[in-house]
């Protein structure tokens, strides 16, 4: 691919990493203040799904719309690891298993749960429940499998910051299975949402950094 498409596509790339989560949180802090019955101890992010009013349209579209610029800042990802793994490389053989590969297959995977997430809301109860299970689930091990990936290729303050947020997102489940401190879920949702939320933009500022430094012929 030439370079001035490259650039092209790791802007676009960057930009929808960056408004990935400003677009998520919005929707989902409107649909909040729009639902007065809405609890935090109680409740479920995804109960904002099937409330009446505009509540359930802003909460639905408002992940559907996420999880699409979501993807597409994915689609740059695996060429942006691809990049650290050859500088890494050093003339050696390339990674026969790198996991930064693996996380970017794991995070673009999480963002296609996410548009399933609110094309299934709660009143359809098997495909939410398990669009939202692996939500979590492959953001978790996407975190987790980048910032592997991110020491392989020697990015440590990238591995560090990454594996911090994976712990960040799976904590609150950990703690959720060991103490129930709240009847519902929508915390430990909406701290896992902000680790992956975070990094996503991020990497996006990353990505239009290295946009930015990438010279045209």
């Amino acid at each position: 691919m030439e370079p001035r498409r490259v650039i092209l596509r790791f802007r676009i790339s960057g930009v929808c990493g960056i408004l990935t989560p400003v677009v998520a949180f919005t929707c989902i802090f409107l649909a909040v203040a729009s639902a007065p019955e809405f609890s935090w101890v109680d409740n479920a992010l995804s109960d904002l799904g099937v409330m009446p009013g505009v509540t359930a349209a802003v909460f639905n579209y408002g992940l559907i719309v996420s999880g699409i610029l979501g993807f597409i800042f994915t689609t740059s990802l695996f060429r942006v690891m691809r990049v650290f793994e050859i500088l890494s490389a050093e003339g050696k053989p390339h990674l026969l298993f790198y996991r930064g590969f693996v996380g970017a297959l794991f995070f673009s995977s999480a963002c296609l749960a996410l548009v399933a997430i609110g094309v299934f809301p709660e009143n359809v109860r098997h495909l939410h429940f398990f669009a939202s299970v692996a939500f979590f689930v492959l953001l978790i091990c996407a975190l987790g499998s980048l910032g592997i990936g991110f020491w392989q290729v020697k990015q440590k303050q990238l591995a560090a910051f990454t594996l911090l947020l994976g712990v960040v997102a799976a904590a609150p489940w950990l703690l959720l299975f060991v103490v129930r401190y709240v009847s519902g879920v929508a915390i430990p949702e909406l701290i896992a949402a902000i680790a992956g939320g975070l990094w996503a933009a991020v990497f996006g500022f990353k990505m239009l950094k290295m946009a930015s430094r990438t010279k045209v012929s």
